[in-house]
């Protein structure tokens, strides 16, 4: 087989699920290519970048003049489009389609066009809505009839002036309804239930959990906690690639006010911007790509806490059991769908009480958190995209 796997991004994000397809592919005698428009990617991979610095930037200004992601960078994508041909693969996957990199009408004409078969990895709700990516903690559900009157328009991908959700819905409708042969994915039950309440259910959905490397995942043990003078605190960690409101920055900050003064709430992926004005009770760390790193302070953390409002299939819940951590998250998306007694608990978005008091009880033995994350194995999870990709083609 030959697929061609399309995203934002190269290895970031999930650029690395689309990395790790690949190699995926190629381990097992197939061919790949990911087409991507930012970041970099590795070496090994066989890749096409498309689009530009100036393309991006512009499309990401009209976006937020016209509120309409996903209709710029005509050239761009006609580049892409010209490559797909070239490149002539039996199966074209779909990542992230937001992005301000990729015209959706020019693609999803061209697909409709070439008969070529489909997966789209789902990894957010956008596209199934007008305008927003995820409307959890609006409680929103005008996206299962038509969306207006965005109360999220200044959300990403923002727009400052005017309100086109209606219009992005019903072209959205019709594009991505619009093909013969799709298969969609989703790494959690809670979206595959979204989707089949949207214009999206006519065609057949397929979990596929997100994997993690556990050779790098893995308890390990470093100067860390030592560096840090951390010897006789109990680390309440949170990691976040980006913190913001709906991921929950607040209520960590919150937490660490409710809790004594044996336990130290730190958080991982603060801006410098949010590093300064962090209370000085919150040990605050600027993003980290040194994965071994990260691994390192998982494995220092008594526990982890995801305190997001929004969310799909979080991968530093299984990055933190993978190190032996238990996890206490909302009840967000399909972050709870994994958490047992056994290696955490779930609370009530908003509850941070509540939170405190699942630390002050908590008694997790961390084999088990270790033994449950082996499921989450990225060599074992992205083996089921080749018999997707097989049954698409027969």
């Amino acid at each position: 087989m030959k697929v061609l796997q399309i995203n934002i991004f190269g290895n970031l994000s999930t650029g690395r699920i689309a990395v790790d397809i690949y190699r995926t592919l190629h381990d097992n005698g197939h061919d790949g290519m990911v087409a991507f428009s930012r970041n970099t990617i590795s070496d090994d991979v066989p890749h096409f970048q498309f689009g530009s610095t100036l393309s991006v930037v512009t499309d990401g200004v009209m976006t937020r003049i016209t509120d309409r992601a996903g209709f710029f960078s005509i050239k761009a994508t006609k580049r892409l489009i010209e490559k797909i041909k070239d490149y002539n693969p039996d199966i074209v996957h779909i990542h992230n389609l937001h992005g301000y990199y990729i015209n959706i009408d020019i693609l999803f004409n061209y697909l409709k066009e070439s008969g070529k078969p489909v997966v789209w990895t789902l990894h957010d709700c956008w596209s199934f809505t007008g305008h927003c990516c995820n409307f959890e903690s609006m409680q929103c559900e005008k996206w299962k009839t038509i969306c207006k009157n965005c109360n999220l328009k200044h959300s990403y991908p923002s727009s400052f002036i005017l309100d086109n959700s209606t219009n992005n819905f019903i072209v959205k409708k019709r594009l991505f309804t619009s093909l013969d042969k799709m298969i969609l994915v989703t790494p959690s039950v809670w979206l595959k239930d979204l989707v089949n309440e949207s214009y999206m259910n006519k065609y057949p959905v397929e979990i596929i959990r997100n994997g993690v490397d556990l050779d790098v995942f893995r308890p390990t043990y470093g100067n860390w906690i030592k560096n840090h003078g951390l010897e006789r605190k109990k680390i309440v960690l949170g990691v976040a690639g980006t913190w913001s409101k709906t991921k929950g920055l607040n209520d960590m900050i919150k937490l660490a006010e409710i809790l004594p003064d044996d336990y130290q709430v730190v958080v991982v992926g603060v801006s410098k911007k949010q590093h300064n004005k962090m209370p000085k009770n919150v040990l605050a760390i600027e993003r980290t790509y040194d994965s071994k790193e990260l691994a390192e302070i998982y494995t220092a953390a008594f526990v982890f806490v995801n305190p997001s409002y929004e969310d799909n299939f979080p991968n530093v819940n299984i990055e933190a059991l993978a190190c032996g951590t238990p996890v206490i998250t909302y009840e967000t998306g399909g972050g709870p769908e994994i958490i047992t007694d056994e290696i955490g608990s779930v609370v009530n978005r908003g509850e941070v009480n509540a939170i405190a008091n699942e630390i002050l009880k908590l008694n997790v033995d961390s084999e088990k958190c270790t033994t449950i994350a082996q499921e989450f194995d990225r060599k074992k999870c992205y083996l089921r995209y080749l018999d997707v990709y097989k049954s698409l083609m027969n």
